[in-house]
C-alpha cells in the first residue's frame, strides 16, 4: 500500500466525521432524536479514529532501538485495534443502550425535517469519503473480493476506514428511516428502533475489525501466493531446496522471513556465503517487503534415509 493513499483515505475520512459529528449534534439539540444522537456519537468516535490511524501510521516508522530491535510498524496494527474498540464501545454499546431506552421511554420528536436535511448532507459526505477509501483501496486489492481484501490486508488503514465508512453509511440509512416512520406513523418507537439497528450494526463491524487486527497484532504470515514466490526464489541457484520457513508480518511494509536451505553439496565457506548473498537478493527482487531475511545452511538429511 501507498502511504499516500492510506493517509489520503484517512484524512478524507477525517474531515467529513468531523463536520458530520457537529452537524449531527445540532440536529439531536433541535429534534430531541435518539437517532440523531446515537449517529453523532458514531460521528464523534469515528473522527477520534482517523486521529488515532494517523498515530498509528506516524509512531511506525520511528527508527529500531535495542528495546525494539524490529522496529515499531506493528503500532499501526495496534492502533487499529484500539479504533476497532472504541468503535465497539462508544458506537455500538452506546446506540444499543440508547435505542432499548428510547423503545422503552419513547418522546416525540422536535422538527424531523432537521434531522432530515442533516441526514441527507452526512450522507452525501460520508459517500466522499467511502469513494475516497474505495479508490485508494482499488489500487492495491488486485483480483481479490472486496471481503477477501478486508480479511487479507496487511495494511489495517484502508479495510477500517471502508467498513467504517460503510458502517456509517447504512447507519445514516437507519437513521432517516427511524426518523421517517416516526413521523409517518406518529409513532416516536421507531426513533429507538432506528438507533438500536445502528448499534446492531456497529457492533457486527467492530467484532469483525476486532478479529482482523487482532490477528494482525500477534503476527501474520505471507499468504499463500507470496509464500510460493519466496520459496521459489529461494529454491534456485546452489540451493537444492527449503527445508523449512517461516514468515511473519513485523509491519505492513516488513516482512520477516526465517529459512533453513539445503545447498548443493561441496560448497566451500565462501561459496556458501555467495549462494546465501544471492538466494537473499533474489527474494527481496520479487518480494520487496522482505526487508529481514535470515538463512541457514543445512544438510538435506531427508536423502540420506
Amino acid at each position: 500500500m501507498s502511504a499516500g493513499g492510506g493517509t489520503k483515505a484517512i484524512i478524507a475520512a477525517l474531515a467529513a466525521n468531523a463536520g458530520i459529528a457537529a452537524a449531527k449534534f445540532a440536529g439531536f439539540l433541535v429534534t430531541g432524536s435518539s437517532s440523531m444522537l446515537a449517529e453523532s456519537v458514531h460521528s464523534l468516535a469515528d473522527t477520534s479514529n482517523q486521529g488515532l490511524l494517523l498515530l498509528g501510521q506516524k509512531t511506525s516508522r520511528r527508527e529500531a532501538d535495542q528495546e525494539h530491535p524490529f522496529g515499531y510498524g506493528r503500532d499501526r496494527y495496534f492502533y487499529s485495534f484500539v479504533v476497532a474498540l472504541m468503535l465497539f464501545t462508544l458506537g455500538s454499546a452506546f446506540a444499543i443502550y440508547e435505542g432499548i431506552h428510547k423503545i422503552g421511554h419513547p418522546e416525540p420528536l422536535e422538527s424531523p425535517i432537521v434531522a432530515v436535511i442533516i441526514l441527507v448532507l452526512a450522507l452525501c459526505l460520508e459517500g466522499y469519503s467511502f469513494f475516497t477509501a474505495i479508490t485508494e483501496s482499488k489500487k492495491i486489492k488486485g483480483d481479490a473480493s472486496w471481503w477477501g481484501f478486508i480479511r487479507q490486508s496487511k495494511e489495517p488503514e484502508l479495510p477500517v476506514v471502508l467498513l467504517e465508512d460503510a458502517g456509517a453509511l447504512l447507519g445514516l440509512v437507519f437513521a432517516l428511516l427511524g426518523v421517517g416512520l416516526a413521523v409517518v406513523t406518529g409513532d416516536p418507537v421507531w426513533d429507538g428502533v432506528g438507533t438500536l439497528a445502528i448499534g446492531v450494526l456497529l457492533g457486527v463491524i467492530a467484532i469483525i475489525l476486532i478479529v482482523e487486527m487482532k490477528s494482525l497484532l500477534i503476527g501474520e504470515g505471507a499468504n499463500e501466493p507470496v509464500l510460493a514466490t519466496i520459496v521459489d526464489e529461494l529454491a534456485a541457484g546452489k540451493v537444492e531446496r527449503v527445508i523449512h520457513i517461516r514468515t511473519q508480518y513485523l509491519g505492513p511494509d516488513e516482512l520477516l522471513v526465517a529459512a533453513k536451505l539445503a545447498m548443493v553439496p561441496g560448497l566451500d565457506t565462501a561459496e556458501l556465503a555467495t549462494a546465501i548473498d544471492d538466494a537473499e537478493a533474489r527474494v527481496r527482487a520479487k518480494v520487496p517487503v522482505a526487508k529481514l531475511i535470515y538463512l541457514e545452511p543445512d544438510l538435506d538429511r531427508s536423502l540420506a534415509r
